[in-house]
C-alpha cells in the first residue's frame, strides 16, 4: 500500500466529483476529499495543504452549478465558488513541500463565443462576452496565475456533461413536457441577468438573441468520457494549459431534440421559442441560454494526442444516460 497513488478531489460531492472518485477507486487510488463538509473542508487552509503535501494529483471540479437562475445572489456565488477555491488551492499548494505532480481544474467550454460558422479548438478558439464567459475566464485566471514550478496544470474545457447528472435531466424534462422540439431563439424584453461580472466585466450588458433557427451547435461530452479524459490527462506528462474535454461529434439543437424524443418515446415535439422558454425555464429554475447559446468545442488536443471516446456517438450516449437515469430513480424510489 506504500506505493498507492494519492489523488485529492474538491468538489467530490457533484455528479462528476463522484463519478471520478468512484473510478479512481476501483482503480486503486487512494481518494481523498474538499468539501463543505468531511474530514477537511474550505474553511481548514491548513489542513488542505497538509492533505495536499505528497499528493500525485489534484482535482478541482468546486463550484455552484449553473443549472439557476442568475440572480444576483446567484450570479455572484457562481463566481466567487470558482475563483476563490481555486486561489485557496493555489496558495496550498505553494505552501506545500511535495506539491501535486500535476492539477487538473475544471473550466468550461462555455468561454468560447456563441459560434456557427466553425468549431472551437484549443489553438484557434475565439472568447467569447458575457456573465458565462466572465465567470470561466476569471476562473482560468486565477487557476493559472503564479509560478508552479512542481505542478502540471491543466484546464478542463468541459462541454455540456451527459449522464445521470442535471444536464441530461433538464433535457428529458423539456422532452417529456412538451418542449421536445427545436428551441428557437429570438425576441424578448432585455434584462440584465447574462451582464458581464468580475473585475473587467465584458459585453454590453444586454441580453443577447440569435437566428439560429434552433440550429445552434451542441457540443456535449458524456460522464465515462469525462473521467476517461482526466485519466489520460494524469498519465501523459506532455500535456498542460487547456484542454477541451467535448466529444469529436457535436451535435445541433434540432438533431438533439429529435434524437431525445425517438428515445424518450415522444413522438411530437412542438418547436419551443424564446416566448414559450422565458416562463418554462422560469418554472424550472433555470436559464434558457443553457439551451439556445451555440455552444461548439472539438477536443483537437485530446484527439491528437490518442485518446479515443467510449461514447463517441449522440444517440448511444443518450440511451445509456437515460438507462442510468432510469436506474437512479428506482434505487431512489426502492
Amino acid at each position: 500500500m506504500t506505493n498507492q497513488r494519492r489523488t485529492v478531489i474538491a468538489g467530490a460531492q457533484g455528479f462528476i466529483g463522484r463519478a471520478l472518485a468512484d473510478a479512481l477507486r476501483a482503480d486503486g487510488w487512494d481518494v481523498r476529499t474538499i468539501g463543505r463538509s468531511g474530514p477537511v473542508t474550505w474553511a481548514q487552509p491548513a489542513a488542505i495543504a497538509a492533505l495536499l503535501d505528497g499528493a500525485d494529483v489534484l482535482v478541482n471540479l468546486a463550484g455552484k452549478s449553473v443549472d439557476c437562475r442568475y440572480t444576483d445572489v446567484n450570479r455572484d456565488e457562481v463566481l466567487r465558488s470558482r475563483v476563490e477555491t481555486t486561489r485557496m488551492l493555489r496558495h496550498a499548494v505553494i505552501a506545500t513541500a511535495h506539491p501535486p505532480k500535476v492539477w487538473l481544474n475544471a473550466s468550461t467550454a462555455t468561454i468560447y463565443r456563441h459560434s456557427m460558422d466553425r468549431p472551437n479548438t484549443e489553438a484557434t478558439g475565439v472568447i467569447g462576452s458575457g456573465f458565462s464567459v466572465d465567470v470561466a475566464s476569471s476562473w482560468e485566471r486565477e487557476f493559472f496565475a503564479g509560478d508552479l514550478p512542481g505542478t502540471r496544470r491543466v484546464a478542463l474545457r468541459m462541454a455540456i456533461v451527459l449522464g445521470d447528472g442535471p444536464a441530461t435531466r433538464m433535457l428529458v424534462r423539456l422532452a417529456r413536457v412538451g418542449l421536445g422540439g427545436p428551441h428557437i431563439d429570438g425576441r424578448w424584453p432585455q434584462h440584465r441577468r447574462y451582464r458581464g461580472i468580475g473585475a473587467h466585466p465584458s459585453g454590453d450588458g444586454c441580453a443577447p438573441h440569435h437566428d439560429t433557427k434552433g440550429r445552434q451547435r451542441f457540443s456535449w461530452i458524456h460522464i465515462d468520457d469525462v473521467v476517461g479524459g482526466i485519466r489520460f490527462l494524469i498519465d501523459r506528462d506532455d500535456l498542460a494549459g487547456v484542454v477541451n474535454l467535448a466529444s469529436p461529434n457535436p451535435s445541433d439543437n434540432r438533431t438533439l431534440m429529435r434524437t431525445l424524443r425517438r428515445i424518450v418515446g415522444a413522438p411530437v415535439g412542438l418547436p419551443a421559442y424564446r416566448w414559450m422558454l422565458e416562463p418554462a425555464m422560469w418554472a424550472l429554475r433555470t436559464e434558457p441560454e443553457l439551451i439556445l447559446k451555440s455552444r461548439w468545442a472539438v477536443p483537437e488536443r485530446l484527439t491528437a494526442a490518442g485518446y479515443r471516446f467510449a461514447h463517441p456517438d449522440l444517440e448511444e450516449a443518450l440511451r445509456d444516460c437515460i438507462r442510468r437515469l432510469s436506474a437512479t430513480r428506482r434505487r431512489v424510489a426502492g
